[in-house]
This record gives C-alpha cells, sequence and structure tokens, in this order.
C-alpha cells in the first residue's frame, strides 16, 4: 500500500460534475486548503493486498451475521438499545429473509498487518457514487493500464435484477434534502433503472400516510409497496409515524431491512469481540467501559461521521461534538495507525471503506482525514492496484 501525490486532471471539477458528483468541493474544506474529492493522491495496492482485503470483508460479513443470529436467539436487543416494540419484527424480517442490497464496512489498514474493523455501516451508508463511478473513471483517464478493485456498479444491477421479482413496482427512493444523501439515492435508483425497474424518487418529508388506507403514499396519493430509504431505521421508529411504519411492515418492501438495525449498531462490536475474542481483525471492544486498555476508542451505540467519538491515549485525548451522546458507549481498542504523508509534509489518515453487495464484497473506496478520526471533513482520495 503506497500513497503517490499526483497532479491533478486539467479542469477535474467540471469532469466529475459531469459524472454526477457536485459537492466535490465545500467551503469548510476548502478553509482548510482541501476538496471532497481529492485526486492530488491516490493509494495503490499489490493485487494479493486485494485479495486479502475481499477475504477480510467477506469473512467480517460472515461473523457479523452470525452475530446477529446471537443476538436474536439470545435476545440482547437491551444491550444495543433496539426499542422492544421493533424485536418482533426483526426477528421476523430475519427469518423471512427479504433482500439486503448493500453496506459499508470500514477498516483501518496500513499494508503492514492485517485490516482491523472499525465499523460497519449496515442501513445507510453514503461516498457510493464515489466509489462505484467517479474513481472508476479517474482510472481510465490516469492509470488505464492498472486495475481498481471495484465491480460495485455492475453488482448493483446484478442485485436489482435477482431481486425484482420480489418488488412490488414502482419502487420508490427516498432520502432527505441533503446533497450527498440525494445523490447516494439517486445513483441507486440509476442502477435499478438500468437493471430495467420503474421507478419514483422523493423527499421522507414527503411521504404521506393514508390513514383511511392504512398505507404510507406519495405526492399523488398512490400506496407506495416498495421503498428504498436512505434513512436510518432508528430515526425512523423515533417519529411520528414511525409505530404506522412497525404497523405495516410486513406489508411494504423495505430496503434496506429492519433487521440491520442490529449490524448498523456499534454494540455488535464488542458482541462479535466475545464471540471471536483474538480474531486478527478485530479489535478488542467492550460496553461501557475500557477494561483496563489505555489506547481506545469511545463511540455512541449511534452516530455517523465521527460525531461524539472520543479518541484516548496515554498522551491525551481528543472529543468531537456532535449530536448522539445520549445513550450508551462502547469502547474499542485503537487500532494500528495507518498514517502517510501528502505533498506539503502533512500527516494523512486513510480508512478503508469495503462495500458489500448482496452479501459479497464489490469493491474499496478510501476517505482520507488530516487526523485520526474520520469525520464529514475527510477527503475521497481513488486507489489503483497491479
Amino acid at each position: 500500500m503506497i500513497r503517490h501525490n499526483l497532479a491533478p486532471r486539467p479542469n477535474w471539477q467540471a469532469i466529475v460534475e459531469e459524472q454526477g458528483l457536485t459537492f466535490h468541493s465545500t467551503e469548510d474544506l476548502a478553509a482548510e486548503g482541501a476538496t471532497y474529492w481529492d485526486e492530488s493522491a491516490c493509494y495503490e495496492f499489490t493485487a494479493d493486498e486485494v485479495d486479502t482485503l475481499e477475504a477480510t470483508a467477506n469473512e467480517m460479513q460472515q461473523l457479523c451475521l452470525a452475530a446477529a443470529q446471537h443476538i436474536i436467539d439470545n435476545k440482547r436487543y437491551v444491550e444495543l438499545e433496539i426499542p422492544e416494540v421493533a424485536v418482533p419484527l426483526i426477528e421476523w424480517a430475519w427469518n423471512e429473509e427479504p433482500p439486503a442490497l448493500y453496506g459499508r464496512f470500514d477498516f483501518m489498514y496500513n499494508g503492514s498487518g492485517p485490516a482491523k474493523l472499525l465499523e460497519y455501516n449496515a442501513d445507510t451508508p453514503t461516498s457510493l457514487l464515489e466509489a462505484a463511478v467517479i474513481q472508476w473513471q479517474w482510472l481510465e483517464d490516469q492509470y488505464p493500464q492498472a486495475d481498481q478493485f471495484n465491480s460495485i456498479h455492475e453488482r448493483l444491477i446484478a442485485k436489482w435484477k435477482g431481486i425484482a421479482p420480489y418488488l412490488s413496482k414502482p419502487i420508490y427512493f427516498a432520502s432527505v434534502d441533503t446533497e450527498e444523501d440525494l445523490l447516494t439515492a439517486t445513483y441507486l435508483r440509476d442502477t435499478a433503472e438500468q437493471a430495467g425497474l420503474p421507478t419514483q424518487q422523493l423527499l421522507m418529508e414527503e411521504i404521506g400516510w393514508d390513514e383511511e388506507r392504512q398505507r404510507f403514499v406519495d405526492l399523488e396519493e398512490r400506496i407506495i409497496f416498495s421503498l428504498f430509504k436512505l434513512y436510518p431505521w432508528e430515526t425512523m421508529l423515533s417519529e411520528e409515524f414511525g409505530a404506522a411504519a412497525l404497523e405495516i411492515y410486513r406489508d411494504m418492501k423495505w430496503i434496506e431491512p429492519i433487521w440491520k438495525m442490529l449490524l448498523s449498531n456499534k454494540g455488535i462490536l464488542p458482541i462479535l469481540w466475545e464471540l471471536n475474542p483474538g480474531h486478527p481483525n478485530l479489535l478488542e471492544c467492550y460496553f461501557d467501559t475500557p477494561h483496563g486498555m489505555q489506547s481506545y476508542i469511545k463511540k455512541p451505540l449511534l452516530s455517523r461521521e465521527g460525531a461524539n467519538i472520543s479518541l484516548v491515549t496515554p498522551q491525551g485525548r481528543t472529543d468531537l461534538d456532535g449530536p448522539y451522546g445520549g445513550g450508551r458507549f462502547v469502547y474499542q481498542q485503537l487500532a494500528p495507525q495507518a498514517k502517510f504523508t501528502n505533498a506539503k509534509g502533512q500527516d494523512r489518515y486513510p480508512v478503508l471503506g469495503l462495500w458489500m453487495i448482496d452479501q459479497e464484497c464489490g469493491g474499496m473506496g478510501i476517505r482520507e482525514s488530516a487526523g485520526p478520526i474520520t469525520d464529514n471533513l475527510s477527503s475521497f482520495v481513488p486507489h489503483f492496484f497491479k
């Protein structure tokens, strides 16, 4: 694993905008002298490293599914602060095995030693267009003789074709009204349409509730039978119509299914460690206390983009603010750092996002930060391998 400093393509902003990535730069990042899409650097891997990362992600998927089965069998929902009202439907959906489309493992890896699992974004992962399309086009322009760990786009289309008989048409795609979420939902909608499925798109706030028919409806009062929602289950269940979603769960097709609440919750991490102690790709992790660890990350069960995370070492402590600090925390051993240097001599910390499509690893995207915690100012950096 090598980090290369590069000259960006001339007029790269227009290139990625034409490919759909409109938020390649932000004011916050510009203030730091950076961009979100960052092709002033890339990472090179060997084919053996890619094979190892792929196998690692596939193994972690199986361990996570086994951990979810363990939670269900042993009724450990309270430990993950799963609402009791959701439990019957989690168990029903788990047994019925409705389609699950995608997820993203985040790993720490520096090319030396095993990759270490940081967490699993199993319900609402973003940075998908960047990983599937934008970096592939970059590869064709910059390294046409090389390869990239990236079959995400093709696998998504194949998955939609595979589950088409299960879904009622059209499939609705919904998200909140932010640029990144809208783009991710739009991209996934495009992959469904390339698979031949009819689709509609709307905002989460535009989904209505028809009291008489006891159904969710679109802006034209048409019943929504199949819904991809880029919206966390735990958030939806805490809102006004969360009870209605549970009431009619069996009468709709939901992507992602509600059992993903078990895997997207960071409480899965201490359970993984409990079930697989000493596994080379896992980090020591516990509920509520560091258990004597001197260097660790303190994480809320539910948080995103580094919010409310604390990094603790004997040398000091770093705390990030956010809206997720009101519940339970897990304490995860600090992973061996992956730290590289940019052209300005500044430290850069990459995290590898390994994408799971239809339960198998189909590609990689890399987020790179100026500090050891990945947050909303982390850049996306492309990669290749030979």
